[in-house]
């Protein structure tokens, strides 16, 4: 068995072949050994986990997607409104170095809940994160953006480094495990609230699949998922449905008498605009566009009129004004999104992925181009092009909220 295949068999993580021979590898160097064959032959389960250490990515900080810590004491201090005596459970899958479980703590501290109120469980796959994360202690790359004030709260500084209080430390249940080792049957229902972020972007379909159903039985009927940005499309495909929680990427079990096709999925995961609500028929050739003025219109008023009409149902329309703006503007690659979801719409999903991929060969980073080629590549079976597209968007979403982070700092 080579490196690859064995990470993925022992943790479901799907890495590229070379990120995993570089840490079969870096073992080797460290244990002075050269024969890789022979070390694989022969792992156990401690050296397993400390090739496994050199391949998981750990790096958060806090607040990181502030909106969805928002949304969990919006949705706690509902919750116990309703239901005084019961105690609101969290669990935060895969928590990295504990940023994010703390930062669960510290918005629920200063939204007045009492400790006593919620039980907050973290597990990781990495002992090494895992240490940190129980230390409490963290250098400024953990703090970023300007809304910094939670740090005079609920951190000591000391020296180049910042102690969390022992309050919100002790508040956290933290422990070392795999989502798909869970007995997620016998804790069935357990979680009003679960963040799962980022881990689905390192999974294949098949793996995808199963993590997500772990998770939907982990999660209490009435709770809420917190998931990845990127993510978002493979949870709705598979028995999740999205809440208007803006900026959250917060999502709810999708009961089954509300259950739709997987094409209708794709416009609940889609971000706003256009939100494609009802079947139309197929984009009209060149020759039958709008007159000539429309064409030479502002391109950006005939993409919001686009929208606008997508919109309102007239999908017909929409793809109207998309192909007279080609007419004149062929780079437009949101002209390509919206005939892309027109042509998903019309259930003619080889015209969506040529529509898609156009937009995203003109826009590499175009977030939303990217989610649903992902999407569609997993309801055609094609599960390596699929993972593909979801790490490229994750990608995407991560360098924008990195930047939007430097420019408030």
């Amino acid at each position: 068995m080579n490196a690859r295949d064995l990470i993925r068999g022992k943790t479901g993580l799907n890495l590229t072949a070379a990120v995993a021979e570089r840490a079969v590898a870096e073992r080797l160097a460290r244990l002075g050994q050269d024969n890789a064959q022979a070390y694989l032959d022969a792992i156990d389960a401690t050296e397993l986990k400390a090739l496994t250490e050199l391949v998981v990515v750990p790096e958060s900080w806090m607040f990181r997607d502030a909106e969805a810590f928002h949304a969990v004491a919006a949705f706690v201090r509902a919750r116990l409104a309703a239901f005084p005596t019961r105690i609101v459970r969290i669990l935060s899958i895969p928590c990295a170095g504990g940023e994010e479980p703390y930062s669960i703590a510290m918005v629920l501290a200063d939204a007045g809940v009492p400790r006593s109120a919620t039980l907050i469980d973290a597990i990781d796959l990495s002992d090494v994160a895992l240490e940190r994360a129980r230390r409490g202690r963290y250098t400024r790359n953990a703090f970023r953006g300007a809304q910094l004030a939670f740090r005079e709260r609920h951190f000591t500084h000391d020296g180049n480094e910042y102690q969390i209080n022992q309050g919100l430390r002790d508040q956290v249940n933290f422990s070392q495990g795999n989502l798909l080792a869970i007995d997620a049957v016998g804790n069935s229902g357990r979680y009003d609230i679960i963040f799962c972020r980022n881990l689905l972007i390192y999974f294949d379909d098949a793996t995808t699949a199963t993590a997500i159903a772990r998770l939907r039985l982990l999660l209490a009927d009435d709770g809420m998922l917190l998931a990845g940005y990127a993510e978002v499309p493979a949870f709705c495909s598979h028995g999740f449905t999205p809440l208007r929680i803006p900026g959250a990427f917060a999502l709810q079990k999708e009961q089954q008498e509300r259950r739709v096709e997987p094409r209708t999925k794709l416009k609940a995961a889609a971000a706003p605009p256009p939100r494609l609500v009802a079947p139309a028929p197929s984009a009209p050739p060149l020759r039958e566009v709008l007159p000539t003025s429309a064409a030479q219109a502002d391109p950006g008023v005939l993409l919001e009129q686009a929208a606008r009409l997508a919109d309102q149902g007239d999908l017909a329309g929409a793809a109207s004004l998309c192909q007279a703006l080609l007419v004149t503007d062929p780079g437009s690659a949101q002209a390509y999104f919206i005939l892309g979801m027109v042509s998903e719409c019309d259930n003619k999903p080889v015209a969506a992925n040529e529509y898609w991929r156009r937009c995203v060969y003109l826009q590499p980073d175009h977030y939303d181009a990217l989610c649903h080629l992902a999407l569609l590549a997993e309801n055609t079976g094609d599960a390596a092009q699929a993972l593909a597209f979801r790490q490229r968007a994750a990608r995407v979403y991560d360098r924008r909220a990195g930047d939007a982070l430097r420019k408030q700092s």
